[in-house]
């Protein structure tokens, strides 16, 4: 007895002294050649379940202790590093690009297993990995990690807008899209080592996940419109045009007070820890930035809906945060049921003149209730006459429904963005906290006119699921796109240019005959917009000229060159047929020239995505 006390006191000992030494390691990790910071970098404690992935600065921070100091940094594209981090407290690394093999989720995956029973590297599969688990085994990544869960994403279908004849299609109209969602999902397929399925790669929101440096609007419209005309980068025949609006920025302490409910799915399929967990730290980021007047209500949603926290002060920080903390996942998914209340107690708080809004939380996998998308998109369209507008934060993989949380949004009056890190959620909450909630100009939409005296055909890129019909310009009833404070939103136009004084229809019954003011003026284009007030009922038009007037590709914008380059990208994502001459170089090339500033480095871990993209691509030729 006395012998078995001895050696349990002397366990507990070692158990002991192992706590007391754990210390906490942080630092930075960097892509060896361009010495820039490197994202989706996944940093784990050998031999432990411990680890973190790198934000777009490279941070990152784990845990080691006496037992366990050795540290390994993986990421798809770079050579695997492994650290003795013994006695330091900052270890910032250097990955060499280019030599690691991507793994694929049929392939075994070889991890470094510490166990009592076995010091060798094993492979690990899908059976036997649970039973090491038992046996005291510690994998280096987790068993979702390795093997993710049977892929049932929806996104919709896109079929990509091909090249209209000007003189059939004089008109193109679309609504403005400024939601963002699409870049960061595609982000987060090729840091988890794998190409994005193509319909979840939608351009215009890939090239609006960027900002760009138009210039600021002066006059009593909410925002300014910038437009530009060179060689198209991928086709030197056409031209590119590109259109900007800058919104206007209004500072934080002039926004109107907000009415908001957070609409949180608690069902089973939120319980990863990219999902609920993530969600949870998103909110809060979000409550710090409330101010005293604003008001938040909680209420979540899983097998039936609640209300978790009544409408409450911004000033209660702490109340919506213990409310947050609270939240547990389990049971089905009642979306429809959950959307109702949010509704219900959006409308009982509701402020007059100010800023009333549901915040859906979700990875869209409704399964209870009003599941359908027709369904979803009538009750939307219902309550969104009432005032009160819907924006949607999409979280998880695996199961995750881009298809429903897209339709919700653009019904809702609000914008759409995918949350893959906590990164992403400071930028959507914090850094553009008043473009995600604060709407400045509602169904804004353009209808462009083209010259068929200078254009033969043009094709606008990306926006097939904003386009509208002729008539829908002039139709005040019809729904469109908002713009939120301080929001930039790009349109990017390929152009035939007309070679010898335009082009006739080839009609047999009928010919297009050009006006004497087409033939002789230089416009390329009439461009109109039309906006509403946040509250108001009836739009105004604006209407712009531009000349027919290219400049050279070399002597361009860094706006132009930077959102050339992301469309670009999409296409090369995409396996375009209008791709051109694009090539992964040439994209990451003009990237590179149009960096800018970058502050918070989000251009230059658009950089990375192009050599990730470009060395999964290679491989798969193979």
């Amino acid at each position: 007895m006395l012998k078995k006390m001895l050696l349990l006191s002397g366990a507990l000992v070692v158990l002991l002294l192992s706590y007391s030494t754990a210390q906490t390691v942080t630092g930075t990790v960097y892509d060896s050649q361009s010495k820039n910071p490197l994202s989706g970098v996944k940093v784990i404690v050998k031999g432990t379940k411990s680890g973190d992935i790198t934000k777009a600065d490279g941070k990152y921070s784990v845990n080691v202790t006496a037992t366990n100091q050795t540290i390994v940094f993986t990421k798809v594209g770079y050579d695997t590093k492994t650290i003795n981090a013994q006695g330091r407290t900052i270890v910032n690394v250097y990955l060499e690009y280019g030599q690691a093999k991507v793994e694929t989720d049929n392939e075994l995956i070889l991890q470094i297993v510490e166990c009592e029973e076995e010091e060798a590297a094993v492979p690990t599969t899908r059976m036997n990995m649970s039973k090491k688990a038992l046996m005291g085994c510690a994998p280096a990544m987790s068993y979702d990690m390795a093997f993710p869960q049977h892929n049932t994403e929806g996104y919709s279908t896109i079929h990509e807008n091909g090249f209209k004849d000007v003189s059939k299609n004089p008109l193109s109209t679309f609504s403005v899209d400024v939601d963002a969602a699409s870049y960061s999902n595609v982000r987060r397929f090729l840091n988890n080592g794998s190409m994005p399925p193509v319909d979840a790669v939608r351009i215009e929101e890939m090239i609006n996940y960027f900002s760009y440096n138009y210039k600021q609007p002066t006059g009593e419209d909410p925002f300014s419109i910038n437009t530009e005309l060179a060689e198209c980068p991928w086709n030197k025949e056409n031209l590119l045009l590109h259109i900007g609006l800058q919104g206007k920025q209004i500072p934080t302490e002039n926004l109107p007070s907000s009415n908001l409910v957070f609409l949180i799915d608690v069902s089973g399929s939120m319980s990863d820890h990219n999902k609920l967990p993530l969600l949870k730290s998103a909110f809060k980021l979000l409550t710090d930035q409330l101010r005293p007047h604003d008001k938040v209500a909680i209420v979540v949603y899983a097998g039936s809906s609640g209300l978790v926290l009544p409408s409450t002060h911004g000033s209660n920080k702490h109340d919506i945060k213990n409310a947050l903390d609270r939240l547990n996942a389990g049971g089905s998914t009642a979306g429809g049921e959950g959307l109702i209340l949010a509704y219900k107690v959006a409308e009982e708080n509701f402020i007059e003149g100010g800023n009333n809004r549901i915040i859906l939380a979700t990875d869209g996998d409704f399964n209870v209730g009003a599941s359908s998308n027709a369904e979803m998109e009538r009750l939307i369209e219902k309550e969104r006459e009432k005032g009160i507008a819907i924006s949607v934060l999409g979280f998880g993989m695996g199961n995750y429904k881009d298809d429903k949380m897209e339709i919700i949004a653009d019904k809702g009056n609000g914008n759409y963005s995918y949350i893959d890190n906590l990164l992403e959620a400071k930028k959507v909450l914090v850094n553009e906290f008043g473009g995600t909630l604060f709407t400045i100009a509602k169904d804004v939409k353009f209808q462009l006119e083209f010259n068929p005296a200078n254009v033969v055909s043009y094709r606008l890129i990306g926006y097939e699921n904003r386009l509208l019909n002729e008539e829908d310009f002039d139709d005040d009833k019809k729904d469109a796109g908002e713009i939120g404070s301080g929001h930039t939103v790009t349109a990017l136009y390929e152009i035939v240019p007309a070679k010898n004084g335009g082009k006739n229809a080839g009609l047999k019954y009928q010919s297009t005959e050009l006006t004497s003011e087409a033939k002789n003026s230089n416009d390329l284009i009439t461009l109109k917009l039309r906006y509403k007030q946040p509250n108001g009922y009836n739009s105004k038009l604006l209407e712009q000229v531009v000349k027919n007037e290219p400049q050279a590709l070399n002597t361009a914008s860094e706006n132009f060159m930077f959102s050339a380059s992301v469309a670009q990208f999409g296409m090369l994502l995409r396996n375009s047929e209008f791709k051109g001459t694009a090539n992964w170089h040439n994209t990451e090339a003009m990237a590179k020239g149009a960096k800018g500033d970058d502050e918070n480095g989000y251009r230059s871990e658009f950089l990375q995505l192009i050599k990730q993209a470009e060395l999964m691509s290679n491989m798969s030729e193979k």
